[in-house]
């Protein structure tokens, strides 16, 4: 049955409201972000795997099957959380999450170019460390909004804080 108006007529189509319009925007923005930073990542670190084979490993580095496992939980995440934010939050706070998110991945993805194309690695410690940053940024966004979201990168901020040590402890080693 097709709803009708009060006199009777059948009612227009929905058509989602410009707020609507734009939170799906912002929710598929956000996806997308998420899937690029994945692709460019995999990309660099699949650079050059002898290299890293070679390099010795800071002693605090977690066996290798927690990277298998901290990554694809870090990436679902985020992108869970930028849909969810997109489409539920206010629109200054998606906006600005999805801009810190932006810059979050542009740092970590800078320290994955570094780190494994030209192996510049403590230019790719620091950049590393504004991901981090940023990181606990999007968590904290994220739990003012929603605060199980908040709750859910908290992961992907202590691993990029992890990560982080991780990157110094190879740079000194390569330098000291």
């Amino acid at each position: 049955m097709i709803p009708a108006d009060a006199s009777g007529r059948p009612a227009p189509a929905a058509v989602p409201a410009p707020d609507e319009r734009w939170n799906r925007v912002l929710a598929v923005a956000a996806v997308l972000v998420v899937v690029a930073y994945a692709v460019l990542a995999t990309r660099w670190v699949s650079a050059d795997p002898g290299w890293y084979d070679a390099l010795t490993k800071p002693s605090w580095q977690p066996p290798d099957w927690v990277f298998g496992v901290a990554w694809p939980y870090n990436f679902l995440a985020l992108g869970a959380a930028g849909a969810v934010l997109g489409l539920r939050a206010p629109h200054g706070t998606a906006g600005l999450w999805l801009a810190v998110l932006v810059a979050d991945a542009a740092f970590a993805l800078g320290w994955a170019y570094l780190f494994y194309v030209p192996h510049a690695l403590t230019a790719a410690a620091v950049s590393l460390t504004v991901a981090a940053v940023l990181a606990w940024v999007l968590a904290v966004l994220a739990w003012r909004a929603l605060p199980w979201t908040g709750v859910a990168l908290l992961p992907y901020a202590v691993w990029l804080t992890v990560a982080t040590s991780l990157a110094f402890g190879f740079a000194s080693q390569r330098t000291g």
